[in-house]
Parts: C-alpha cells; sequence; structure tokens
C-alpha cells in the first residue's frame, strides 16, 4: 500500500501481504521465485530486506546496463554501500550490494567469488535465444549456500522454474501473486477522437490522438513505436501541434546536455528516446524527467519495455513491428505485458490506460511466457568448466555431464562426449569428405565501387542522403548530381529549369499551377486540371472539409502560395518551392531538389556516389572446412557439441581443449572465437586486433564505412570458411560482427558534426560501440594469465587503452540536479478531466 505525498519522493510505502511474505522467506535463506506484475512492487521486496539489518552481501541483477546504472544511482542516493559492475565499469566491487548484469558474475561463480543473495530480475530472459544460455548457466553452477531470488511479471510457468531449482538440492518457494495495484482498462480511439479540440486545428493522426487523450487526462502517455525515425518524427510532430502548455524550464546544464532539437520539444514537455541519444540525453535528462512527471508524451522504440524502469499513466503500441539489426521482428505477448505494465504509476493513478489503436494490441493480447529453455548452448561456460576439472585432476567429462544434467530441461541434454574418446576424430574425417548439400558460388565474392577519389573499395549497404550532397559521374569525373539536368530525368512532373548562372548551376523543375482569371484580374488564379487532380490524390488523407477546400478550383494567388507549397514535395517527388513566376497567363512553381532523399552509397571519404561504377572481386579463403570436395558453407547445428568444438578446434580427440579453446572460454557467445584465430596468425600485429576487436559486437550499423574486408574477418573465414552455428557464427563471423565499426570511431564524430553522416546511426550509437569496444579490452584485461605470449601482448595492449587496473575506481558521469519546479507530475490546464 502507498499513500500520496506531493512529490514522487514523498510517497509512504507499506508493504502488502505477499510482500511481507517474501521478505520473512528471504530472512530465513530460503530460495524464492517470485511472479507480480510489472510496477506492482517487487524490486521493494528486496529494498525492505536491505533496510531490516540485513547483513549479508548481495549481487543484484538486471538485464541491461541502462537498468543497472539506474539502480545504482537511485540506491547510492539513498546513502547505501553499493557497487556497480557491467561490461564498461567496475565500481566498488567489494561493497556489500553490487548491481549486476548476470553475465559480468559468471566467471565470479566460476571462481567461488559468491555473494549471499543472488537477485535475477526478469529472469525470463532464460529462454532468450542469445542471453538465456548463459543465465541458464549461472544458476545451475550456482552453489546452495547462495540464496536465489527470481523475480518477473512476464512469466506463466514461475512453478516449473522453482521445481527445476529444487533438482539443485534447493527448497525454493514461489509466491504468484496476479492482482496489479494499479487496475488496467483500454480506451479506444474512436472514443478519444469522439470529442473534437475546439481550439485551434490539430492536424495529423497521431497529434489528433494525443490531443485527445490529454484532453481527457490520460496523461502522462508513452507510446512505443517501431523504429527510431518513427519514434523522432511522432514526437516532432507532436511538439508542433499539441496546444500550447506552460513550457518546461530546462536549466542550463540540461540546455548543454540537450542540444537545440531536444531543447525545443522538452520544453513543449514532449521527448523521443531511443538508444541513439548518448548517455547524458536518455539517463542524465530525459528519463529523470519523465520519471517525475514533468513530460506530457514521451516517444520510444519497443526496447524501453523491459528497460528504463518508469511509469506513465497511460500507453499506446503504435505498431507491433520492430527492427533488430537486418530482422523484422514482431513484439511477443509477453513483451506486450512489459510493455502495458508500465501504465499507471502506484500511489498516483487509480488506474492505468491502454489506448488502442486500430489494428493494433489489445490487453488481451498481452500474456506471460511459458518458460523453456532456448536451443543453443552456453559453450564457454562448458568448456570452462572442463578445464577447471582437468586442472583439479578431476574428470573432466563428467564435470560437462553433470552440468549439462543441471540444466533447465526434462529432456537429457547430450553434449556427445560418449563420440570423443577414440572416435570423434574417426567420426569428423569422414562426415568432411561428404558432399556439401549445396554450394554457394557467390559467397566468397566480393563488391567493390570505385569512389570519389577513383580508388577501388569495398561497397556497403545503401544509405539515405540529400540529393544536393550527392555525387555522380560525368566524363570521367564526380560533379555534383544536380548539375546536371538528366538527375531529375525521372521526375515526371513539369520541365527542367536552371537556378544560378552557366558556372555555378543547378536543375529544377518548373511546374505549371494555374492560369488567371483574366488580366483585369491578376491575383485571382484558376487550378490547370492536371495539377489539380494530382492535389486531390495527395490529399486524399485529410478531412473532407479540409481537402475539398484545398482541391477547389478557383484561387487567390496569395492564397494559393502559402496554401499549397507544403503539399508541392509531395506531388514533385520531393522539390520545394523556391518561387513562384508568371509567364504570361500561367502561374508556374519552381522547384529546388536539394532536399529530396535518394539512396546512394557512401564512399570511405563520407561522399554519397549514386550508380558507381562496380566490379566483383573473388576471394579465396584456404580453410580447414574445405578439405576434398566439400564446401566450407557448414551447419554446425547439425553435429552434436562436442563434434562442433572438435570441428572448430575447441577441443581434441579426447575431449581436452586446445589454446583456442581455452581462450574461448573466456568470452561469450562467438567472439571468442575471433579473438583466438587471430592470435594464433603470428603475422597480426596484436595493436591491429585490439583495433579490429571493435567490429566484433557493431552488428549493421556501420558497414557503409568499410572500405574492405577487416584483417580480423578474413582470419576468421580462413578458420571457419562461412559456416553457420546458431548463437556462434554466421557465414563464418561472430553473429554480432559487422564491418566498418573500426572506421566509424576513428571518423563518425566528425561526419555526424558535418551533418553527412549515414543516417543509420547517430551520436548514441557512437557512444554505445566505445563502450562495447572497451568492454571486450576490459574483458581481456581482466581475464586469467594464460601459458601464451601472443594472449599476455593483447592483454598488455588491452590495459594502455583502458588504463591500469590498479588506478581510480570507474565513476559514472555526472547527471544535473532537478531543480524543485522539476520535481512534481505536471498537469496540464487543458486537461478536462485530473484523473478519469
Amino acid at each position: 500500500m502507498q499513500i500520496e505525498g506531493k512529490d514522487f519522493g514523498q510517497v509512504l510505502t507499506l508493504p502488502d501481504t505477499w510482500q511481507r511474505k517474501a521478505l520473512n522467506l528471504l530472512r530465513q535463506g530460503d530460495d524464492l521465485v517470485l511472479h507480480a506484475p510489472t510496477g506492482a512492487g517487487k524490486t521493494y521486496v528486496f529494498e525492505l530486506l536491505v533496510e531490516s539489518a540485513w547483513k549479508g552481501r548481495a549481487v543484484y541483477t538486471v538485464p541491461t546496463r541502462a537498468l543497472a546504472n539506474d539502480k545504482f544511482r537511485e540506491w547510492q542516493e539513498r546513502g547505501w554501500d553499493v557497487g556497480l559492475v557491467t561490461g564498461d565499469l567496475r565500481h566498488k566491487t567489494d561493497a556489500s550490494i553490487v548491481v549486476a548484469t548476470l553475465e559480468t558474475q559468471r566467471s565470479a561463480i566460476l571462481k567461488g567469488d559468491l555473494p549471499d543473495l543472488l537477485v535475477v530480475d526478469e529472469y525470463q530472459l532464460l529462454a532468450d535465444e542469445g542471453r538465456g544460455p548463459g543465465y541458464e548457466v549461472a544458476l545451475a553452477m550456482l552453489p546452495t549456500s547462495v540464496t536465489l531470488l527470481l523475480m518477473s511479471g512476464s512469466v506463466a510457468n514461475p512453478q516449473e522454474v522453482a521445481d527445476w531449482l529444487s533438482t539443485h538440492g534447493r527448497s525454493v518457494s514461489v509466491i504468484f501473486e496476479i492482482r496489479r495495484p494499479v487496475p488496467l482498462e483500454e480506451v479506444f480511439v474512436e472514443a478519444i477522437l469522439k470529442n473534437p479540440f475546439h481550439g485551434r486545428k490539430v492536424r495529423g493522426k497521431w497529434p489528433k490522438l494525443i490531443e485527445g487523450a490529454l484532453r481527457l487526462g490520460l496523461g502522462p502517455i508513452l507510446v512505443f513505436a517501431p523504429r527510431r525515425r518513427a519514434a523522432e518524427e511522432i514526437a516532432q510532430q507532436l511538439a508542433h501541434e499539441l496546444p500550447e502548455v506552460d513550457p518546461l524550464e530546462l536549466t542550463g546544464e540540461q540546455k548543454k546536455i540537450l542540444g537545440k532539437e531536444l531543447i525545443g520539444l522538452i520544453k513543449r514537455r514532449v521527448a523521443y528516446h531511443h538508444s541513439g541519444l548518448d548517455y547524458l540525453q536518455r539517463a542524465g535528462v530525459i528519463e529523470p524527467l519523465a520519471k517525475r512527471g514533468q513530460l506530457q508524451v514521451v516517444v520510444a522504440t519497443t526496447g524501453l519495455g523491459a528497460g528504463v524502469n518508469f511509469s506513465m499513466r497511460s500507453i499506446l503500441v503504435a505498431d507491433r513491428e520492430y527492427r533488430v539489426d537486418d530482422r523484422i521482428l514482431q513484439l511477443r505477448p509477453d513483451e506486450l505485458l512489459q510493455m502495458f505494465g508500465r501504465a499507471g504509476r502506484r500511489g498516483f493513478d487509480d488506474r492505468g490506460f491502454i489506448i488502442v489503436a486500430p489494428k493494433q494490441a489489445r490487453l488481451a493480447d498481452a500474456r506471460p511466457l511459458k518458460l523453456t529453455r532456448s536451443t543453443s548452448l552456453d559453450w564457454p561456460a562448458i568448456i570452462g568448466v572442463i578445464l577447471q576439472a582437468q586442472r583439479m585432476k578431476q574428470d573432466h567429462i563428467q564435470a560437462a555431464r553433470d552440468l549439462a544434467r543441471k540444466l533447465f530441461s526434462e529432456d537429457r541434454i547430450r553434449l556427445g562426449l560418449g563420440d570423443s574418446l577414440g572416435h570423434l576424430s574417426d567420426y569428423i574425417t569422414a562426415n568432411s569428405s561428404q558432399p556439401a548439400e549445396y554450394e554457394d558460388s557467390q559467397r566468397d565474392q566480393v563488391v567493390e565501387m570505385r569512389n570519389s577519389a577513383g580508388l577501388w573499395e569495398r561497397r556497403g549497404g545503401k544509405c539515405q542522403a540529400k540529393l544536393g550532397e550527392a555525387l555522380i559521374l560525368s566524363k570521367g569525373e564526380w560533379v555534383k548530381a544536380l548539375t546536371l539536368p538528366d538527375t531529375l530525368s525521372k521526375v515526371r512532373v513539369g520541365n527542367p529549369c536552371r537556378f544560378g548562372n552557366k558556372k555555378d548551376r543547378v536543375y529544377g523543375r518548373e511546374i505549371p499551377i494555374g492560369v488567371l482569371e483574366s488580366e483585369d484580374n491578376p491575383q485571382k488564379v484558376i487550378l490547370i486540371k492536371s495539377f489539380r487532380k494530382k492535389l486531390r490524390d495527395a490529399v486524399a488523407e485529410e478531412p473532407a472539409k479540409r481537402r475539398k477546400s484545398i482541391t477547389r478550383k478557383v484561387w487567390m494567388r496569395s492564397r494559393l502560395e502559402q496554401s499549397l507549397s507544403r503539399f508541392l514535395p509531395v506531388l514533385s517527388q520531393g522539390g520545394t518551392v523556391d518561387e513562384f513566376i508568371l509567364r504570361g497567363k500561367v502561374l508556374r512553381a519552381r522547384l529546388r531538389y536539394d532536399q529530396a532523399t535518394i539512396l546512394g552509397w557512401r564512399d570511405n571519404r563520407g561522399k554519397v556516389l549514386i550508380n558507381p561504377t562496380l566490379r566483383k572481386v573473388r576471394r579465396i579463403y584456404d580453410s580447414p572446412f574445405k578439405e576434398g570436395s566439400a564446401d566450407s558453407k557448414v551447419n554446425l547445428d547439425d553435429l552434436s557439441p562436442a563434434e562442433a568444438w572438435f570441428k572448430l578446434g575447441l577441443i581434441d580427440a579426447d575431449c581436452v581443449p586446445t589454446q583456442r579453446g581455452e581462450i574461448f572460454s573466456l568470452f561469450h557467445g562467438g567472439e571468442g572465437l575471433a579473438v583466438a584465430v587471430s592470435l594464433e596468425d603470428e603475422t597480426y600485429p596484436v595493436d591491429e586486433i585490439v583495433e579490429d576487436l571493435a567490429n566484433l559486437r557493431a552488428g549493421h550499423r556501420f558497414s557503409s564505412f568499410a572500405d574492405s574486408d577487416s584483417r580480423m574477418a578474413l582470419v576468421c573465414r580462413d578458420a571457419f570458411g562461412f559456416s553457420d552455428c546458431t548463437g556462434y557464427l554466421k557465414a563464418g563471423l561472430p553473429v554480432e560482427y559487422g564491418e566498418g565499426a573500426v572506421e566509424a570511431l576513428a571518423n563518425g564524430e566528425q561526419l555526424l558534426a558535418n551533418g553527412i553522416a549515414d543516417m543509420e546511426f547517430s551520436h548514441g550509437d557512437l557512444e554505445r560501440l566505445d563502450i562495447e569496444w572497451r568492454s571486450l579490452l576490459r574483458l581481456i584485461a581482466h581475464a586469467p594469465k594464460l601459458d601464451s605470449p601472443r594472449w599476455s601482448d593483447l592483454q598488455e595492449a588491452a590495459l594502455k587503452v583502458i588504463g591500469p587496473m590498479t588506478g581510480p575506481m570507474d565513476t559514472l558521469p555526472e547527471f544535473p540536479e532537478l531543480p524543485e519546479r522539476q520535481r512534481h507530475r505536471y498537469v496540464s490546464k487543458t486537461s478536462e478531466f485530473k484523473n478519469i
């Protein structure tokens, strides 16, 4: 139960019955699986434990760095002795409470550096294809001396999870609370739009809907958009169209962090939120303001669903489809449950609201997930267990089997170790000589383009750019595209026209709009029939009354020029009005195309090229995966784990890890494969390996920067061909591998500052790229010493970048302090109901 005060920081919180029961179980040292809806107060149970004179040491794990940083700051402000361990930070690791991501705790569990209590918040990640194996192994390896607290609001079968943990010798209790302290209700778009706004006309689908919702007292509203661009565009529309509000007064420090565009939005109490924003913008300004209720609308990408922990009164899911790298996915029912759980703040809202748009998600679509283990295994952890058993002169194969038996499955998990002793080598040799199912002759070809300097470089993916900055090849030279009249030949309206003089000419289009009614009345214009038809198509989605007004036949000239300018880009494939002119009795619009969006290829000098000259270059890889007539395309998922490990060179025929396997065991996923084979190439300089590590977690966003395959990619393909293996390799490279990251780190900020960078990334992406790169370097620097001179050299090189481990402890950047005026939920004076 909560009793409301004037400020979010003045809410008196009293535990519910289920919270008191959970607290008592933890005080007794019992293991606990806790199910309660998002926002019900699961974290509060842990906070009660810490503040009830509990004397143990706890590690509180969360899914993301953002949540870890958020919890750390919150508990630090309470005066707790709290530390932080994520991939990029290790701060006060000996504190009594450490907030961490679970992956950072695996090596500590293996070494026996254990807390008294391990909390796993959002444990439904056990089923995640990428991170699930790591969660599963960490829980399976944890000794019973450590108390477990697992928490989630989106798991349908918590009792099955408790039963699994019970097979490890644990006594596990389950608390299943289904009642939300703040009930949810659906509000349909039709009901919101039934009562139109009687003030200034609001234009656009989303502004009309949000304006109506705010007027009904449904704010603050969190809108989930499928993509970054959509989030930004919706936020900008809202800030421009929504009725005036009391402006949010920002401090000088907040303005310095936000930049001009975000300042304009946030003053109107609107913001967008996605991973392209830098850390200080997201966590230092936008999130604190949203938590305090100072923002009327936040438009966020779907990643916020299980991310930042703040609640709004209402939730709107704009689209169930979203993008991850190069894949289009649909929100799962449990992800919707997480998102809807953000609606309604306990102690401040009597109800939370789900705004239901046509053909979009409803409350009935949100359901808990029936948890099953992912189809992958944590290979590095299992090989690490084998290594540890071998060093302790124990049965290393039995150690791996014992771990496999403890995984989250009723079926026996087969590692294939029975085939290893004396037979594995024969098995692999026999199978490697079999013909491949198919051969893809294109896989070893690279497309190159001639760049703006006339040199050949690898062609990346297409990018969006302004036509005014694009170059096109003319008579063997690259020239600005708009200096050639043929560039606009596919624009099917009007005729070519020229701006500037012959030396500095730029071409556009000139289109007839209408004719003067009479020479005696030059201010009255009759629209030309063909133009009027195109105009009808352009305004088809406008309200009927406005559509009729725009497409009327006769106009006053001044009114026509003012009203139709905004429709001309749609009618003319991106042209913007430079001027209106009379030629005889015909009124014409002269259009420029500098701002029209085109698709081109950006070269490594930052120039956007249209239709560059291309060639294909064949890459030849000498891989042990290509033996005899067998193709290098191998699906390792068809093999048992032991067979795949042998094929990858991680173990020998007796299941003893090789040095490659030992290095691999120190990493997560396939990145350890890339590091290991890079070190095996004695001609590959260690300093160059350090730089190329940036590509390992880069994904697709920076591919336009890549001028050729990196050395690391070539080494991986030499070792693994184009083999696929779920969670580890895709076409012979680690699954998150992306070219261009090294070049982006070197030049990206400058290109962003010049406003000519690929729209696929922004400052926040560069910031995260640098964090991921340094996280890998930190992992290497903190890893155990190995009997390998090249590994030692890599550790030394990593330390040169991140600094000495014995230096000052890592700290988070300072956030601007919220002034008193920003510490209360904002209530608009235009709201007809304060809380419906």
